[in-house]
């Protein structure tokens, strides 16, 4: 027989900032409302980096691009902690793991290809 892991979960238990019913509801509307000013706040800079004529050099091209890949970043694992938070639910299945460092991956390879180039 061989020897190794038999397992059979396809799932992993992701742990909690606390136990807390109060210490919860306090930690979600904190991220909630960090996660809501990243995506407004990147948002707004790409508008505007549209919007303004001034704007089109690439310096500002590269800004929105950062813009762009901070709100994937941000897209890719803060609403499933979100979404843990309030239903109280701690697993992820193994492919909403494996996708969220894909989309992780595939982001930042897309910041280190933006920064080279010229």
């Amino acid at each position: 027989m061989e020897r190794g892991n038999q397992t059979g979960a396809g799932y992993f238990i992701l742990l909690e900032f606390s136990d807390d019913p109060d210490l919860q509801s306090l930690l979600f509307g904190l991220l909630l409302s960090i996660y809501l000013v990243t995506v407004l706040g990147n948002l707004l800079i790409i508008l505007v980096t549209i919007s303004d004529s001034h704007l089109h050099k690439p310096m500002y091209f590269f800004l929105s691009n950062l813009s762009l890949v901070d709100i994937g970043f941000t897209y890719t694992t803060v609403p499933k902690a979100l979404r843990n938070n309030q239903t109280q639910s701690r697993v992820i299945t193994f492919a909403g793991c494996i996708s969220q460092i894909a989309f992780s991956l595939c982001l930042c390879a897309r910041t280190i290809c933006v920064g080279d180039a010229p």
